[in-house]
């Protein structure tokens, strides 16, 4: 039976560096929506259209936010960099599983939330061009994406293995 998780502790750091985490000031932590690509198949001898969904996904685009300004993140702001996404989910009867994610992907975006003196300014942030993604959760690999790889892995299987196969790379 499935069980309720409760995402109870998050973190964001750049993954090539130590001493990067943000736990002190971060406030939430946005792993990517995972959407496949649809091609509209509409014959004109039809009686209807179809979406058709293929082995491609759209953009990932991950985030986080923190409290107040990270300093650290204006380093390489809109630059390519490893990052890990870490959290710690509650699990009624197994207790802590840990999940991670992963990135290659730049901080494309920064943007303070409106705020007065009497309060911590928000502070959020996007990733883009993202061409390494993985999810893991309880030590079990989800989703494993590649662009250079040319993979898209979920649950272990390779989705997109018979296409390389098939155009013989």
């Amino acid at each position: 039976m499935a069980m309720p998780l409760l995402l109870t502790n998050v973190d964001v750091r750049r993954g090539q560096r130590t001493g990067t985490s943000r736990s002190g000031i971060i406030s939430k932590v946005v792993f990517p929506a995972i959407k496949f690509l649809k091609v509209d198949s509409n014959p004109g001898g039809g009686v209807m259209g179809v979406r058709r969904v293929i082995p491609r996904i759209e953009p990932p685009e991950p985030s986080f936010s923190t409290i107040g300004p990270d300093e650290d993140i204006f380093e390489g702001l809109g630059e390519m960099d490893s990052w890990v996404l870490a959290g710690a989910y509650h699990h009624p009867r197994r207790g802590v599983l840990p999940a991670r994610s992963i990135l290659e992907a730049a901080v494309a975006d920064w943007e303070p939330d409106e705020s007065d003196p009497a309060e911590f300014q928000g502070c959020n942030h996007t990733f883009a061009s993202v061409t390494h993604f993985e999810f893991h959760l309880a030590g079990k690999e989800l989703w494993y994406i590649d662009v250079d790889e040319r993979i898209l892995r979920r649950n272990g299987v390779d989705l997109f293995a018979k296409y390389r196969q098939a155009v013989g790379a």
